[in-house]
């Protein structure tokens, strides 16, 4: 009787072992997932985003984060200058706040 109980305490305690195995896989599954599909998009939108800040030259049409339309007259390092109406309103604003490049100062010239 002895044996038996001894027995079935060894199955209980190998199952234990093993559940703790199959947690170990699944946090490192988890993690895997969350690397994937969150970390690694969000990184490449950030490289995109900060290569198309870098390759902002003069004559681009741009609009900023804030819906602000305008074609870029100046770069001076972080500041860029833009023109926003027929006026000629020029506005200085961060590199960092250019949402989007809506036309290429080449694609213009076309």
């Amino acid at each position: 009787m002895n044996l038996q109980l001894l027995l079935e305490g060894e199955t209980t305690a190998t199952t234990g072992a093993g559940g703790g195995l199959v947690t170990i896989i699944m946090l490192v599954a988890m993690v895997g997932v969350f690397y994937f599909f969150l970390y690694r998009p969000q990184k490449k939108q950030e490289k995109q985003q900060r290569a198309m800040m870098d390759a902002l030259t003069v004559g681009d049409e741009i609009t900023t984060i804030g819906g602000v339309v305008g074609r870029v007259v100046s770069i001076k390092e972080d500041v860029v200058s833009i023109e926003t109406s027929k006026d000629r309103t020029r506005i200085s604003i961060l590199r960092s706040a250019v949402r989007s490049v809506d036309v290429k100062a080449e694609d213009a010239a076309d």
